[in-house]
């Protein structure tokens, strides 16, 4: 398991916040010099715990104002079924997040497209033409109340 102390902490909130804060910036935030601060960040990065960076962008700005999420039942619950489902979604551009649950349906996807005209051909041309899927459900969101990017975490010894 890879350990966290607080430091580590308060350099991933702040990234977290804001991935273009520099090292220096960084540094001076958490009480140390830059050199030890570059060092815990490649140790975050090396050991998976910093997985990318990247721009968060705001999805109305760019013209997708409609978010669906979709519950999806499979026909049966075989190994290649369930793979087969998975490869395919994570070719689906309108498909953001996928979970396989458990449940009354096998997975939550979240489908972000420009409006409900671009999301019905999603579902008839793209979702129900893979054989494995049996029932789509969908539920179509109204407005987005909160939306987090990051994570909190208390350092646990």
């Amino acid at each position: 398991m890879n350990t966290i102390d607080k430091i580590d902490g308060q350099i991933l909130q702040i990234l977290q916040r804001d991935g273009k804060a520099n090292i220096k910036e960084i540094a001076y935030r958490v009480g140390l010099s830059t050199t030890p601060v570059y060092e815990r960040i490649k140790r975050l990065e090396k050991n998976g715990i910093i997985s990318h960076y990247a721009a968060v962008l705001d999805k109305e700005k760019i013209g997708l104002k409609l978010t669906v999420f979709c519950q999806v039942s499979l026909q049966t619950h075989t190994k290649t079924l369930i793979k087969g489902f998975e490869n395919a979604i994570k070719n689906m551009y309108e498909v953001q997040e996928a979970y396989h649950i458990a449940g009354n349906f096998d997975y939550l996807l979240k489908v972000v497209v420009h409006d409900s005209k671009q999301y019905h051909h999603f579902i008839i041309e793209t979702l129900s033409k893979l054989d494995m899927v049996s029932t789509v459900q969908s539920n179509f969101v109204m407005f987005e109340t909160k939306k987090a990017s990051g994570y909190r975490f208390d350092v646990v010894k």
